[in-house]
Formats: C-alpha cells, structure tokens, sequence
C-alpha cells in the first residue's frame, strides 16, 4: 500500500493539482464513469482510530457492506503507525467499546455474553481475550484508573425478581415519566469498580438516578459524574455534576443550574477538571464551550471562548498547561489548543477538509484521525500534534478514487435578504465549465446541523447525473458562532427559508442553476424546512422530504421537542397557539404545487411518522401531485441498506421525473456471491 506524507499546510494545494491530473487521466486505459448509488453502499467505512499510548500503532473499525444480510459487519483492525499492511484484531466474536489500558500492555473493550455487556482483556503483546466481569447487568461506559489496577464502569441496575416475573407474564407496562422511566421503559444506572486482577467488583453509589458523564482523579480517590433524577427525554438539560469521594462514599453535587454538563476530564495533576457546557444558567441555544472547574474551591470559567463552532474531541496536555481540540469551524476541521495561561485558541493543523482527531498518545506527541474532504473518502490518518505532517494508514476505497468521475466541491457565500452573510457549499459535475444546470437545493437536519467539508457518495451521484447541487448553512447552523447559531431564534421558517432563498438566486444571477429546474430534498429538520418551503413558493419542480415535522402542535407530546418549546418556536401550543400553527407546513399545504415525495422510518421516535402520513394525506386529499413511501422498522436514521437503496432510488426517480421530465430507469444492482471485502 502506497503511503502519503504530507505538511497540512501546503496539502491541499498539492491535492489540488493532483485532482486534476488524475481527472484527465483514465486508469490504465479505462474510461472513468459517474458514481451510482450501489458505489456508496459499497464503500468501505472506517473510523474509531485509537492510538496505543506509546504512540506505536493505531486500532480502527472497517464497516463493510454484506448485501445478502441486509447489514454493515464492523471489523477491528490494527496497523503500525509507520504505515504497512492493516490486518484483522479481533477475531469473529467482535467486541466494542475499546479502551488502552494506561500503559498500554492491555486492551478492554465489551463484548456480549448471555445478552448482557460484559468487560474483557485482551494482552497487546498476543494471546487470547479473556472475560473480566460477570456483572448481573449490561456495562456500559466505563474508564481505567491511572495504576491499571483498577476499571471503574456503568451499569443498568437490574429488575427485582418480582419485576422480572411480571414482565415475562406480560405485565410490561410504561408508566411514563414514571420513575426511571420515559416515554420507553428505562433503568436506573450507577457507578462499580472491578479489580482487573481478581475481577472482583464493588458498587460504587447507590441511587436512584441516570448518569452520562463520568471521570475518574489521577490518583483514583474521586470520581466526578454528571447525572439526573428523572428520565424524561425532553428534560435531558437537568443534570448536574456531582463529585464521589471514592473511600468515604459521599457525594456531593458541583453544580446547580439548568444547563447541560458533559464530557467531564480530570486534569493531569488533579487539581482541575475540564468539560462541556453551553452555559452555567439557564439551557440556552449557544454552542457548546469548555470550562475548566477548581472541585474544591468551585471556580469555573469558560476557556474556549476566543473559539467560534463546534468543539469536538479534547484531552489535556501532560503537565494540564494546555488543552488540545477537534473543532469544525465553518466547514472545515481541525486540530485546536488552548493555551491555559490566557485562554487563547491557535489553530495547530490548517486542513481544508475534515481532519478530526479521535485519539492522542499519553504524551500527546502523536494523534490519530480521520481524514476526509468533498472528493477524498474517509482513511485512518496519523501525525504530530504540532501540525507538521502525517501518514496515511490505509486506502480503503481506490476504486471511488481511481475509476470514478467525481463532482468538484467550493465552499461560496452570499448576502441574504437582510444583510447576513450565508455560507454554504457548491457542488458542480466534474467536466462543468459554463452553462445553466438543473438545480438541487440540499437542506441539513438540525436545525443547528452543518454542512462540512467531507465526503459524501450521494452528493457525487447527483452531480454525477448533471446536476449543480447547493448545501447551505442557514441561520441556525452549527460551528459558526453564537450569532448565526441564534439566527432562526423565535424564527423558523423565516430567516432560514429566505437564506435558501438567496442562495438560489446567487447561483441563478451567476449563470449556473437553471431557474427552470430547481428541486430541493431535506430529511429531519432538512425535511421540516423542504415541507414548509414548498408551501411559500411554487419555484421548485419536484421535492423530496423525509423524517419531517408537518404540524408541530401534533408533534408536542410524541416527538422530540425541547428545542422547540424553548427555542425555536417558544411556549406551548396552548398558550402561543398561533405561532405553533402558523408555522406548520400542514397550515399551509393547500399552497402547495411542488410534486413531492414523501419518505419516513416507521420507528422514529425523533420525528414521529404520523407526521408525515398527514402532509402526504393533505396533499392527496388536494389532488396533489405525491407518493408517501414507509419504511418498516426503520429509526430516524436508516439502518438497512436495502431500505437506503430504495430511499436514494426513488428520490433520483422522483427528482428526474418532476425537475428535468426524465423517465429514469435505475441501475441493477450488481449481485456478488461473495461479500465484498477490501483492504
């Protein structure tokens, strides 16, 4: 395998150059062809790179498609840091959740045994996998203390034998909002200790309430948690961090307010902690910041303030004088510090693209990530801290890069109706040079969701059947700053709707949309926004939206709704009735002209389906031009791929058909009779 070094600062010019060269040279003779849907499922996806502590080699997940399953099988993998051959880890009994011990010699992770989350040990020098825990219930999260002797984990509490009887009898009944549950059945947690030794466990608190967060001293003497005593879903802000003194078993609580805290991390010398928060007041729509607390003294302030966007991944420096940072800023991510003297931000890495870090070695002299950018699919990277180059690991996907005509992407901005500056991205098919194109309008879900600098294979399909596509980040998208963030406060369906306006009529005054052929597709808030803009203008041709919200007031007990109740719309249906009406697309939908197509998971608990079934029945009921298509078993997210491929099919065909008045037949998926694999 062929490795790349590269200084990010001159990387993407030199990719640049690259991407031309190779656009204008077919392989080995073979004439390049446009991306299909069966060449996303196909890919091969990595992620979850975890460096040893010494900084020696990396461990990754491979998510292959098996397409006679219906199912992506997720295999570990290991490869020096180096560069050479990735081979296989872990064997065919799997495992998740991975962890290094402190000094590398071991490796945990969880593995299912008897249908409950057990710990296991796995030598990094060889042998086998040993089972450490025998615990009653499913572990979930869990950290090693500093010495390794020690894993401190999560775990369900378990039903009484009474409960137990009930239920297989049948007497499983929610009670909702009822103790620890919500509107799903839901369990208490709390924190245990096992010695790795001796596997001999010992509970650690003993209440009835759900931790998230968790971080255990350097010295193992205190453990800091984040936690709640209700597990109501649209009250997740009410938790709060509380701090175990480990011996003595008191706990005492370190915060007070109505804000989320999360992503807690002792510092190295255990004076300090630092984690996450959009304030220390009320839960306010604000971008997550890190703060830095004193446990004892409770100072706290905000450290990451000179930072706009999204802070992702953080670990403290070894002598706690800096703390280093993924965050996306704009469109692109990178790697951050923060100097703790003066609280100032410097941007180490300088990537045009998505440079996430996942993982750092104990010295944090080495990091691994996750490279990608609009035409260069995700690979394992690794490289110093200080920016200054790095190795590509593996190359997982070489025909997406070697046989494929991919669309070329450019980040754009434009001014919208009143004065604020809009970005997005601009995606346009490989050979365009001039001319009007048909136009898809791309919305995200969010609302405070981002278009990024990353690789997207349904993005090169469209561009690949001709079309100029358009990814804005309207008012109330992430990793700008509080400002933009804020922008669709009180607000939705204005400011948001006039930004994908304005970004339509940019790429139609500069010659390149076709005002003609304009579709739009959204999913979540994507399809709130897309149902909603086809009832204020009749410019676009044909639409798809999918997991939409079409009448919020409908939506206020089954879905997901915090963000609108205090944020977006603001009140309740009962005491501001007109806005929950008034900015439903379901009001509105007797204006509606747009042929549209309707998608929906049946098991979304996000955006509920009823929605959906009622925008498409309104819209029948009308004569309207519309297809619904349900998708059984399916979440928010899709999960099967024989569902995806039927999504992202019937979209073309619904799109071709009502944009540009084509009957477009679908590509035949191409049967294997051995499960693809790629190294």
């Amino acid at each position: 395998m062929m490795l790349f070094r590269f200084n990010p600062e001159t990387v993407m010019r030199n990719l640049t150059l690259l991407i031309v060269f190779v656009l204008a040279v077919p392989v080995a003779g073979q004439e390049r062809r446009a991306m299909t849907t069966d060449d996303g499922l196909d890919m091969v996806q990595v992620g979850g790179a975890m460096i040893s502590p010494d900084g020696s080699w990396v461990l990754f997940s491979k998510s292959e498609l098996n397409w006679e399953e219906n199912e992506r099988e997720t295999t570990w993998w290991r490869v020096s840091t180096e560069g050479g051959e990735p081979y296989r880890y872990i064997g065919d009994d799997g495992g998740g959740n991975f962890q290094f011990s402190p000094d590398g010699s071991r490796l945990a992770f969880t593995r299912s045994v008897d249908d409950e989350s057990q710990l296991f040990l796995l030598p990094t020098t060889g042998g086998e996998a040993v089972q450490l825990s025998e615990h009653e219930t499913s572990i979930g999260s869990y950290a090693w203390s500093e010495d390794g002797s020690k894993i401190i984990f999560v775990a369900t509490e378990p039903r009484t034998e009474e409960e137990e009887e009930a239920r297989e009898a049948g007497y499983d009944a929610i009670f909702v909002d009822e103790g620890p549950n919500g509107q799903q059945s839901g369990n208490w947690n709390n924190l245990w200790l096992i010695e790795v030794e001796s596997g001999a466990e010992r509970r650690l608190t003993d209440t009835d309430h759900r931790i998230g967060s968790f971080s255990v001293a350097p010295n193992g003497d205190r453990i800091l948690f984040t936690s709640r005593i209700e597990n109501r879903r649209n009250q997740q802000n009410l938790s709060e961090i509380q701090l175990l003194e480990v011996e003595a078993g008191t706990i005492r609580r370190l915060t007070d307010n109505s804000a989320p805290e999360g992503r807690l991390s002792w510092a190295p010398d255990g004076r300090s902690f630092a984690y996450t928060a959009r304030t220390d007041g009320e839960w306010e729509l604000l971008l997550d910041k890190i703060w830095v607390m004193d446990p004892d003294g409770g100072d706290r302030r905000i450290v990451s303030g000179a930072f706009d966007g999204n802070i992702g991944n953080f670990v403290w420096a070894p002598d706690a004088s800096a703390i280093l940072f993924s965050g996306l800023h704009g469109t692109n991510n990178n790697l951050y510090r923060i100097n703790l003297g003066s609280d100032s931000v410097e941007q180490i890495t300088s990537s045009v693209g998505s440079l996430a870090p996942s993982s750092f070695s104990r010295d944090r002299v080495k990091m691994a990530y996750v490279f990608q950018d609009f035409d260069t699919p995700a690979d394992i990277w690794v490289g110093p801290t200080d920016g200054t180059g790095a190795v590509q690991l593996t190359d997982v996907n070489p025909t997406i890069t070697d046989e494929l005509v991919l669309g070329q992407g450019e980040v754009i901005r434009w001014e919208s109706r009143d004065g604020t500056e809009i970005e997005g991205i601009l995606m346009l098919p490989a050979e365009y040079q001039s001319g009007m194109l048909p136009l898809l309008l791309h919305i995200h879900g969010g609302p405070a969701g981002v278009f990024r600098n990353s690789f997207s294979a349904s993005n090169h399909v469209w561009a690949g059947l001709g079309y100029a596509q358009l990814f804005p980040n309207v008012r109330g998208s992430s990793g700008y700053d509080d400002d933009l963030l804020r922008g669709n406060l009180r607000d939705i369906g204005s400011g948001d709707y006039e930004d994908l306006m304005t970004g339509v009529d940019e790429l139609i005054s500069r010659g390149i949309a076709d005002p003609d052929k304009l579709g739009l597709r959204g999913w979540s808030y994507g399809g709130i926004l897309g149902g909603w803009t086809i009832t204020q203008t009749d410019r676009f041709k044909g639409a798809s939206v999918g997991a939409m919200v079409s009448d919020w007031t409908s939506e206020y007990g089954p879905g997901f709704n915090h963000d609108v109740r205090l944020w977006y719309i603001g009140g309740t249906p009962w005491d501001n009735t007109d806005e929950w009406r008034e900015r439903s697309a379901l009001t509105h939908v007797a204006n509606v002209t747009t042929p549209t197509l309707v998608l929906h998971g049946i098991n979304d608990r996000t955006d509920t389906e009823p929605q959906s079934m009622m925008f498409f029945q309104a819209l029948k009921d009308q004569g309207k031009i519309t297809r619904y298509i349900r998708f059984p078993r399916e979440p928010h997210g899709f999960q099967e791929p024989r569902h995806q491929r039927t999504r992202d099919v019937e979209e073309i065909r619904w799109i071709q058909k009502y944009v540009r008045n084509i009957e477009w037949t679908p590509w035949e998926r191409p049967e294997k009779n051995e499960k693809k694999v790629v190294s």
